[in-house]
């Protein structure tokens, strides 16, 4: 983490804007969870335009697969635009288009159920929040907040994530061994199929599952109360794990969220002012 820490440091000397970094590396964070599922939202745009499914819940124009294309390609072009802009009025606009776009993707009925855009709807709502205070003067506090929210926004969703899981199916392992353990392609599990019998992986499943309900649980309480920086470690490594160890797809969902927590990062050491004591010898010859 000093490394890390240390890097940001030297950008500052160089004349980082804080505040104006950590806003355009979660714009870049969220283009990615947008984009990393494409090959799977193009499937999922092609049954869907031909396999019209009609929930009465919906009205009409939130079931049309029209309105789920325009609001992903308005919240992707003005993020993008956004992301590499300078002029503020611009970037404020451009953040309530992408948060209005993503919006609509979390009520739409072909795309509700992805938690996706429920995690990029939080980084944009900070980014609107961000956008409208970046020019202040007062960079170092208003960093300070930004990652204050950020890992708030961040503890949140994994308490929200732990409290769907405290029920006895997650806590047995049922839920997690079925979705994953039984024949999920990835490393972890083909690696254990490869080595364990299935009474060995029910086992191994009923564990794994605990751990996942007491980290998010954890982290989910007590993030936000961590200083900056170990905030940001801890929320990237809880992350990034989540990925590593679980299904390369859900960078889709914590790809924006990584983005968040590294906000931390850029918040300055806190400097103590250093106290002066003469020596009483001066003082004695300076009196003389």
């Amino acid at each position: 983490m000093n490394k890390i820490t240390q890097a940001f440091q030297r950008l500052q000397s160089a004349g980082l804007n804080r505040p104006l970094a950590a806003y355009r590396l979660v714009q870049a964070a969220i283009l990615t969870s947008l984009f990393w599922k494409w090959e799977f939202f193009l499937q999922a745009n092609s049954i869907y335009a031909n396999i019209p499914v009609e929930d009465p819940f919906f009205p009409d124009w939130l079931r049309s697969v029209t309105t789920i294309r325009f609001a992903f390609w308005v919240s992707a072009l003005a993020t993008a635009i956004s992301l590499i802009t300078s002029t503020n009025l611009l970037r404020k606009i451009c953040n309530w288009l992408g948060f209005v776009g993503i919006s609509l993707m979390c009520v739409h009925q072909g795309s509700y159920n992805d938690m996706t855009f429920v995690t990029i709807w939080w980084c944009c709502l900070w980014s609107v929040w961000l956008a409208h205070r970046v020019e202040t003067d007062q960079q170092e506090l208003l960093i300070r907040r930004a990652a204050f929210l950020s890992r708030l926004i961040i503890s949140l969703i994994l308490l929200g994530g732990a409290a769907g899981k405290w029920t006895p199916e997650y806590w047995s392992g049922e839920v997690l061994f079925d979705i994953y353990f039984v024949d999920r392609d990835f490393w972890v599990f083909n690696y254990l199929r490869d080595n364990y019998e299935p009474k060995e992986l029910q086992e191994i499943a009923k564990w794994y599952s605990r751990q996942t309900v007491v980290v998010e649980t954890v982290s989910g309480i007590g993030l936000w109360i961590l200083p900056a920086r170990w905030a940001a470690l801890v929320g990237t490594i809880i992350l990034s794990g989540i990925v590593i160890m679980s299904n390369q797809y859900l960078l889709s969902v914590v790809g924006c969220l990584i983005g968040l927590a590294c906000v931390g990062f850029l918040v300055p050491r806190r400097t103590h002012p250093t106290v002066v004591t003469a020596h009483p010898s001066t003082e004695n010859s300076t009196a003389n």
